[in-house]
Order: structure tokens, then sequence, then C-alpha cells
């Protein structure tokens, strides 16, 4: 009887083709295994981290990549780069101012990044330099942001006169990014001559635009609403120009319907302080009917308060309003760092969920606390 060692017996249970019966047979050896690990894969080096000097040096030479960076510095919560992104800011100061900044708001899906792209076509044929800053919701289950508005400007986003911006809200009031102005402040001292501020969308509170833009445009949609929702709306009273937008094909009637039920509706306003009666426009980016006169407006409107001085006044009053909302922001920033109120915060939290304290009164507690903390460090 002829007995077979431990291997050949293995082959045979588990590769019955190695048997001797079928020695005719032809079996190809498989695939090795494929390495876990991309073998073509190079780690990418850290950039070298940039001084306030070159920073600045990049953003006056118009350098868009070291803009880019500047403006990411500028949005990052880390305390080192907050610090010096303000030095960035402070040194590109005297460079900035000599734009013209223009708002755009309106409810989701009135097109306001396709009335952007037409209209900074206009800018382009005059021989500007256009920066977008399109500010994108931030979701409040997730905290994140699509970004998606560049794909709704083709026209203008591959052009190298200018530059779009998407940033995400972050839950800012008004939708408006929480670093926007110091942004356009970055884009000014790059040379960009006109700016486009688009909001996430309106609502009552969506003012904050409208602190920190020469010009604030609303777009709104026919069937929004009579003239007396108009009125009701308090967005309506700070808008230097509307404009009735998607006016093309079966809705051109419902347009200019809606263009003098807002006409009427702004009559019932005081006369702005800038002297100007808001003019109420109609047009259609798929038509591209209206956006010339829509241009003109805007035009006009900026020559006007150039004129009689309400241009440098409201810039003013502008950074009078931005001085105390930074000082609202680092006393936040400092509460919240505080290590003595970081140490107790949850357990009030917990109390308060709990039901065993007001809100009120554990807001009182905290900021006792906090201040009890200052006067000891000094």
């Amino acid at each position: 009887m002829e007995f077979l060692d431990h291997d050949e017996h293995h082959n045979m249970v588990s590769h019955p083709e190695n048997s001797k019966e079928f020695a005719g047979l032809a079996v190809n050896s498989g695939v090795a295994e494929p390495p876990k690990v991309n073998p073509y894969f190079h780690p990418r080096k850290r950039r070298r981290t940039m001084t306030a000097g070159e920073y600045v040096e990049g953003i006056l030479k118009g350098d868009v990549t070291v803009l880019s960076r500047a403006v990411t510095l500028v949005e990052s919560l880390v305390p080192e780069h907050q610090a010096l992104a303000q030095e960035v800011i402070e040194k590109c100061l005297p460079s900035a101012g000599n734009s013209r900044r223009i708002g755009i708001t309106g409810v989701p899906g009135a097109g306001k990044s396709t009335s952007i792209d037409e209209f900074g076509l206009h800018v382009l044929k005059d021989g500007g330099k256009l920066a977008v800053l399109a500010i994108d919701p931030s979701s409040e289950r997730t905290k994140g942001s699509i970004l998606g508005d560049k794909t709704r400007m083709e026209s203008i986003c591959n052009n190298p006169s200018v530059f779009v911006r998407p940033s995400p809200s972050a839950g800012s009031l008004g939708g408006v990014a929480r670093k926007t102005r110091e942004t356009i402040v970055l884009c000014e001292a790059a040379g960009f001559d006109v700016i486009f501020i688009e909001t996430v969308g309106v609502g009552q509170s969506e003012t904050a635009v409208h602190s920190m833009v020469d010009l604030f445009m609303l777009l709104q949609i026919s069937g929004a609403g009579d003239e007396l929702q108009g009125i009701k709306r308090g967005i309506m009273e700070m808008a230097d120009l509307m404009v009735i937008t998607k006016a093309d094909g079966e809705n051109i009637h419902k347009a200019e319907l809606a263009q003098t039920q807002f006409q009427g509706a702004l009559r019932l306003f005081p006369v702005p302080e800038s002297g100007w009666r808001p003019k109420v426009y109609t047009s259609s980016a798929v038509a591209r009917t209206g956006l010339e006169e829509v241009w003109k407006g805007v035009e006009e409107y900026l020559d006007h308060i150039q004129k009689n001085g309400y241009f440098q006044h409201n810039r003013n009053r502008q950074n009078k309003y931005w001085m105390y909302e930074s000082i609202n922001e680092a006393l936040r920033g400092s509460f919240y760092r505080d290590p003595a109120v970081e140490a107790c915060i949850g357990a009030y939290e917990k109390r308060v969920l709990e039901d065993k304290i007001s809100s009120f009164i554990a807001a009182k507690e905290l900021l006792e606390i906090y201040f009890k903390d200052a006067r000891t460090l000094e």
C-alpha cells in the first residue's frame, strides 16, 4: 500500500487539480495579492508657514493663491492664525477701501449666483477686476456646507480677473460669514475694484450684509406676496435696488405685476438718508433681458451717493458699527476661553437641562464667575 506524505495529501484534498489523475490539466498561478498601501503614493510636503510680510507682499501683487491662503487664515479659529491674520489685515488697510461693494440677497432660488454671473460680465467688459464672496448656509446638524455657488458662475469663474471665494456661514447672524468684512479688506488690497457679497438667503435678521456694502440689492421672485407683505418685511426698507428675477416665458406678466406691487410698497417708506428712492426692475438671466437696465441702475445709484457725500458718510458709519461688533466678538471669545468658566459651564448646562435652575440665573452666575476670575488675574 502506497502512503502519501503530508504535503501530497494536503494538495490532493485542498487542490484536487494537482492529483496525478489530472496530470494533463494546466493550472495557472493566481494573481498576487495587491499591496495594501499605494506604492505610487508620496506624502505631500507640508507648506511652509508664511510670515505676515510675505502674505502682504503677495496680496499687494494680486497673487490669488496667496490671497486665498490669507482668507483661510482669516476664517481660522486657531488663536495663532487669528493673531497673524490681524497683523496681515492691519498692513493691508492702507491699500484698501478703493472698491465698490455690492451686497446681493434674496429668497433661496431667486437667482443670486446666476445674476452675479451676468453682472460680472459687465464689470469685466468695463476693464474691472471682480471679487465674489459667496456665503453658503451651514447645516445646523452636521455643521457642514456644500460651497457650490461657484458652479452657477460658469461665465466668470475661469477668468483671471475674477476671484470667487465661497465660505460657510457657520451660523453667523444674517448669513454673512464671521470674517467677511476682513476678507473685503484683503480683496481690495489685492486690487479688486468691484466686490459682490452674496448671502445665503433672505430673512428678517438678514441685515448684517447691509452694514458692509455700498449698495444693497434685493432679488425677488414673482408671486412672493402682495404689497402689504412687502411692507412687513424689514429687509425691504434697506434695499437700494430691487429686481424681480426669472421674468421670462409665461412668467413675464406675473413679474410685471410684482414689479408694480413692490414699487407701490416702496413708495410708502420715507425717502432714505441717501436721498435715493429705490427702483424695482425685472430681469431674466435665461433670456438675458433687463440685465443692462439693472446694471445701469447700480451705476446711477453709486454715482448719486458719491456726488452727495453719502458714500463716505456710510463707510464711516459702518466702521463705527464694526468697531462695536469686534468688541462684542472679543468679549464673547474671552468669556468662553476663561478657565474658570470652562471648568463649570458644563455643570450649569446640565442643571438648566434638568430644570434645576433657570437659564437667566445660570447666565448671571457664570458672568459673575467670569468677572471675578478676570479681576483675580489683574
